[in-house]
This record gives C-alpha cells, structure tokens and sequence, in this order.
C-alpha cells in the first residue's frame, strides 16, 4: 500500500492553492467557476434556461455532496444513493483513502501525454494483467472509447490473421456499448440508432444467450468463406435488463471462436472491477476472452476506461491508435487506488454477502407484491427488479423512489437497476428495499 500525506496537508495545500487562484481574479468579475455550490445550486434550480445541451431528461434533483452510500441534494435532504453514478463510485464518495490519493497525485504529476513512459500507468496496466487473463492494456477516458479500441482492434484482426477485405463483427442483441458512432451500431438497440443513420457497417446480430441463433448467423455469415473478424459481447446485459450471460452458451461461442481464429471480445465496462463479485464477469462464466473493455468503476468516479488484450490478441501498433488524456498520471492513480482498496477491504467478499442479502431482500419484495413485480436477477451488486407488464414502468418506479429519497436507476422499461457502491453496508440495503417497497405502494 502507498504511503500518502495526512488529510490535513492535503486540505490546506488545496486550500492555498485555491486561494492563490481566486486572488489573481480579483480584478476581473466573478464567474460561475468560483461560485459556492449552494449558489450554482440555486442556479441550477432557478427558471434561467439552462446552457447544458439537452441530451439527458435530467430528474428534478441537484446534488451537491456525497459520503460512502449517502448524497445530498441543493435543499440539504439526504438520499441512499444505489446508482453510485450508475456503477462508477466503486468505492462509495468522498472516500478518504481515494481523496489523500488523488490529493497527493496532484502534488506530483497530473497529466503528461502518452509520448513519454507514465509510471502510474505501466503500474495500473501491471493491476490489472497481474489479476486478469490480458498480457497488455490500451489506456482511454471512457467505456464507449474502450469499445471502439476494440472495434478498431477486431478489424485490424479480420484484416491480419483472417485476410478479411471487409470484416464482420457479431454483437447481441439489447446491448449497449456506448454512444460514440461505431459503439452505437455495435449496440443491437434500434432506438439508440434512429436519427444517426446511415450507421457504420460490419456489424450483425444474434439474441443474447441463444446458441441455436448465434451459430446459424456466424453459418451465414461464413458460408463463403472467412467473413466474421470478432464477437463483441457482454457478460451480463446491464442497459439491455440485467441480463446475466449463459454459461454453456458463452462456452461454445469461445469454442466457435477458437475453431475459426476469431476474437472473442467482452465488454466489461458495466460488471468488472468487482461489481459481479469477482474481479472480472468472464470468471462468473469459466472462459477466458481473447480481450475484454473496461471502465466505470476502475476509476472510483474519475474517468478512465481500458482495453485489456491476451499477447495473441495485441495488434494495434504504434500510429494505429491513441488517445491524449487516456492513462494519465491522475487517472491512474484513481484506478490503481481503487484496485488497492478493493484488495485491502477485501470487497470481493463483502459484494458477494451483500448480493446474497439484496436477493434475499427483493425476493421478499416479490412474494409480497407479485401483482407489480415479476422476480429478480443479477450478478452481485449489479441487480435488476424485473416489473409485470401492464403495471408502472421503471422509469416511475424510479421517479417514486426518488420521493423516497431513495436513488434508482432503469435498465429498459421494465426492469429498475440497484448498482450501489461495493461499500453499501446491510442495514443500508435493508433501508434501501424498505424504500423502494414505500415507493411500489405508492403506485399500487
């Protein structure tokens, strides 16, 4: 375990250095930069138009602090937050440790490019291989930036080791692999595609976990010869329903896969670094993929994805791909703190008792509301509410948990999400189920 600063230094290094910034303003008016939170909270709440693109339909709710499982809002009421940034706050917020971590970092080094050798990075790169089936690691910001690595990764493959003029690369149907143009035709989501057209091509779909499907499409697909460079696919559907992965299907596509030298890629952004219980979804399954994708919770809230690929999978070479702020000193260190504490908490452990209890806990909310709820499914603390049709939708069931104070996130129209932080505690989940059961009778 690194050796880091008090909080204390921390604090007042940080607070000179505020100060020291603020004072060279002083002649100039004051912006939006330097306001206290609850003023732009005030802001925020006010009838002003907003300048933020409207992309998302934003809940009526402002959040201006966290602790552990624990966030506050402009009005100073406390929520239980199990969206954790929808499984990005892995270790909960504010966390002390991550704090005087990245505090210390900024001390140092926060960003330097990827022309010059990045000790945090080659030591996060280490964490992860040292703990994975992968022998190197691509550095990027995001999870729909990992997928297109890969996508890039699986074309160089089709070109290389398959001789393939114009590859193909099979994904799921209701998947999700981000919102940049390539990752959003590789999501077998129409809805995600309409007004973008005309999408990239080389991509086909098969229904997730449907062997009998998969195997007649990769037919299809070959029956001329190699066509097919990649299937890119998640070990457990998180925006698609909370959709857990097959074992004996997934075993048979790395079977297909290895018959014919094509890669097997996983998506991992949602399910790894512990969120399944185990450090990676592929274990949940007994393979091993040839390269998987990950980010949200290995940066703790800090952004950061990575592309993690075997030795016989690595073909990208330098000048193919890059990324300016991908694997930067502060980013890494957010992510080798967050594999750190997940190691010295041992959360591995702690995720599986708590997914053992959330079951136990939403299979009670079932037997007691079977007219609105359907049954429950997931992997640790990666858990969907599946609701009856003809009932409220998950977005309400959202928005009245949200009267609860409680934080809930939809995965599709009929399935509510509970992706809390690794570190929720089980009176803290017994008060979440409690909650949400306020929030079903409310729509009962």
């Amino acid at each position: 375990m690194m050796r880091m600063p008090p909080s204390s230094h921390d604090d007042a290094a940080a607070m000179t250095a505020t100060n020291g910034f603020a004072s060279a303003l002083t002649t100039a008016p004051p912006t939006p930069v330097d306001t206290p939170h609850a003023a732009a909270a005030a802001r925020a709440d006010s009838s002003d138009p907003s300048a933020v693109m409207e992309t998302y339909a934003r809940f009526p709710l402002t959040l201006v602090r966290g602790k552990g499982v624990w966030v506050w809002d402009s009005d100073g009421r406390r929520h239980l937050d199990c969206v954790a940034g929808i499984a990005v706050c892995t270790l909960g917020h504010s966390d002390p440790v991550l704090r005087r971590s990245l505090c210390h970092q900024l001390g140092q080094l926060q960003h330097v490019s990827n022309l010059y050798r990045i000790p945090e990075q080659e030591a996060l790169a280490r964490a992860i291989t040292s703990r994975s089936c992968a022998d190197r690691v691509f550095f990027c910001n995001s999870g729909a930036e990992a997928n297109e690595a890969a996508i890039k990764l699986a074309r160089k493959h089709g070109h290389r080791v398959r001789g393939i003029e114009r590859p193909l690369i099979l994904t799921a149907q209701a998947s999700f692999h981000g919102r940049t143009l390539a990752a959003v035709t590789a999501t077998g989501q129409p809805k995600y595609h309409e007004g973008f057209e005309p999408m990239v091509e080389g991509f086909r779909y098969f229904p997730y976990n449907d062997l009998a499907a998969f195997e007649a499409l990769l037919a299809e697909c070959e029956a001329e010869g190699p066509r097919v460079a990649a299937v890119l696919v998640e070990p457990l559907q998180g925006e698609g329903g909370v959709n857990p992965g097959d074992r004996a299907f997934f075993q048979r596509v790395r079977q297909l896969c290895d018959e014919r030298s094509i890669l097997l890629i996983l998506d991992e952004v949602q399910v790894g670094v512990g969120r399944s219980g185990r450090w990676w979804g592929y274990e949940q399954l007994g393979i091993e993929p040839d390269a998987f994708t990950l980010a949200k919770g290995l940066g703790g809230g800090i952004p950061i994805g990575a592309l993690a690929v075997k030795a016989t999978a690595d073909q990208l070479r330098p000048g193919e791909h890059a990324s300016t702020f991908g694997g930067n000193p502060f980013a890494c260190r957010a992510g080798l703190t967050v594999i750190q504490e997940i190691e010295r908490r041992d959360l591995l452990a702690h995720v599986n008792a708590m997914a053992a209890l959330l079951q136990e806990l939403l299979g009670g909310l079932v037997q007691r509301h079977p007219q609105l709820l359907e049954g429950s499914r997931g992997w640790g603390l990666l858990q969907g509410l599946v609701l009856r049709e003809g009932g409220p939708s998950a977005p309400e069931v959202v928005k009245a948990a949200l009267a609860e104070k409680l934080l809930l996130v939809p995965a599709g129209a009929r399935v509510v999400r509970f992706v809390p932080p690794l570190v929720i505690k089980p009176r803290q989940l017994r008060k979440a189920v409690k909650r949400l059961e306020r929030a079903l009778e409310r729509l009962a």
